[in-house]
């Protein structure tokens, strides 16, 4: 049978799933009460929830997770959890001003999702049964990477004359993926992890079957189709942003999250697993 969903991918049992669908529920009603404005600099200042969750989602896997709310934190119920938290903060900040970073709804948007984050990685220290500072060195050098490949294509972007438009939320989106595709490569081929999305498996399969130096591993057609990815996205909604903003960023922000949740997950995992 073709395998579709992602390896991990379960729902957790029935209690919290009805109180996962409860808050998510809470959190959508509020913010249609509350109708907080949207804008570049408040879908921008999710960028912490979206690293949050996928850290969450490593701790869970490593076993770091207390049991009684570690359903809470497997694959998807994470998004969920993280997702009505953030709905929630945001709607309890909708009557301040949102059209700046520093100032205003994303400045506490930004501050609690951080703070969600440092939990996250404070559990990830705790897990650590002792301290390696390799595996430490080596995420960080994940992150590294992708920020010198993100910067690439937005460079790219910028001599092409595109994407101005969606700017903080395109440079999320784009570095996003360059995590996520940098990440998956060092995982797939220094680590020995596996690949748990059936696509992104078939495009690795694909990759180490063409012709390539051996340095660039297996992996390589993955990272290339991340870039890829992030860049299209960013000429596709520049438009649609410049036109309809209150749409457009929301939409844009969602898809930088299928980037950076994942790649946030795997630079944890590499560093407790």
């Amino acid at each position: 049978m073709l395998q579709v969903l992602p390896s991990g991918f379960a729902l957790p049992p029935l209690p919290y799933l009805v109180g996962l669908v409860a808050a998510v529920g809470v959190a959508g009603a509020a913010l249609r009460r509350r109708r907080p404005s949207v804008t570049e600099a408040a879908v921008a200042a999710f960028a912490p929830w979206m690293a949050a969750g996928g850290a969450l989602y490593a701790l869970f896997q490593a076993g770091a997770v207390p049991d009684p709310v570690a359903p809470l934190f497997g694959s998807p119920a994470v998004y969920a959890t993280v997702g009505a938290a953030a709905g929630l903060a945001w709607a309890a900040v909708a009557d301040r001003p949102a059209d700046r970073l520093t100032t205003g709804a994303p400045a506490v948007l930004a501050v609690s999702g951080v703070g969600l984050l440092l939990v996250a990685l404070i559990g990830a220290v705790v897990a650590l049964p002792t301290p390696d500072a390799a595996a430490v060195g080596r995420s960080a050098a994940i992150v590294a990477g992708a920020t010198l490949a993100a910067a690439a294509t937005w460079a790219g972007l910028g001599r092409l004359g595109t994407g101005k438009a969606t700017g903080a939320v395109g440079l999320l989106a784009v570095f996003g993926h360059a995590l996520d595709g940098v990440s998956t490569a060092v995982g797939y081929d220094l680590l020995g992890f596996g690949e748990q999305t059936p696509l992104s498996r078939l495009i690795i399969e694909v990759g180490a079957g063409l012709p390539a130096p051996a340095v660039l591993g297996d992996a390589w057609l993955f990272v290339v189709v991340k870039l890829l990815v992030g860049a299209a996205v960013v000429v596709a909604f520049d438009g649609y942003v410049r036109e309809t903003p209150t749409e457009g960023y929301p939409l844009l922000g969602l898809v930088a999250a299928v980037g950076l949740g994942p790649g946030a997950h795997n630079v944890v995992l590499f560093a407790v697993a």
